[in-house]
């Protein structure tokens, strides 16, 4: 992880270039940020950095509905470890997580899952089974934005096992169900025209980071079901 100065730095002249490299957590709005996001700037004593989206959901942020992290490069720098991690995270994204546990990805990837479980609070900061939520809710968060498929089938495309754990997820992360942000996706998408039909960003946040609504960023807790991977949970 970088440290809070070069954070700092990077997210004050919004540098594209750590775009994926960490995360902004602004305590006073509870919303979670890239270093690119176009909103009001706030003071660096109401920040924290955290190396991945996972992590910030973990400490209990939302995502920022303005610049959208789940659009945001997935990369941190890691060394050593980086092509076992790298490994993970595209499996985990591939849905390895969404029906098998996560001593079956480690057996995967030809390590143990504790190890693995270390590999991750060390690199992303949350757990496998916190990442793949994540990357299901990110899932789902595109296909609300960007198409329109009924509420069931994106729940399902985005790897979740049922409809009401999904909404539940969903309610938890963003504060409001899934179907409100299809209706506002919807109207802005209509708004603005076929030529900007993919790309409804939905509500910004309020000046000082807020994403207009109450993601990991957090306060979400995982079932028993979907408990099982350590980068991207959603956790009170």
């Amino acid at each position: 992880m970088l440290d809070f100065q070069t954070c700092d730095a990077a997210r004050l002249r919004r540098d594209p270039a750590y775009d994926g490299l960490f995360f902004t957590g602004v305590r006073t709005t509870g919303i979670y940020c890239r270093p690119v996001c176009p909103v009001k700037q706030p003071f660096s004593r109401n920040v924290a950095y955290y190396p991945s989206a996972a992590a910030a959901e973990r400490a209990g942020f939302r995502p920022c509905l303005r610049c959208r992290p789940e659009t945001a490069p997935f990369s941190p720098a890691w060394n050593g470890t980086r092509s076992t991690i790298e490994r993970a995270l595209r499996l985990i994204e591939e849905g390895a997580l969404d029906q098998d546990g996560v001593e079956t990805l480690a057996a995967r990837l030809g390590i143990g899952g504790r190890h693995l479980a270390r590999l991750f609070a060390r690199h992303i900061g949350a757990s496998p089974l916190q990442t793949a939520q994540t990357v299901r809710i990110q899932r789902a968060k595109r296909l609300l934005n960007d198409g329109d498929l009924p509420i069931t089938e994106i729940a399902f495309r985005a790897g979740f096992r049922s409809v009401r754990r999904f909404n539940a997820v969903f309610q938890a992360l963003y504060g409001r169900p899934p179907s409100t942000l299809r209706a506002s996706s919807v109207h802005h998408r209509a708004a603005r025209g076929p030529a900007h039909r993919a790309g409804a960003n939905g509500d910004g946040p309020a000046a000082g980071g807020e994403a207009g609504g109450p993601m990991p960023q957090m306060g979400l807790a995982l079932d028993p079901e979907e408990a099982v991977s350590p980068s991207q949970v959603v956790r009170a």
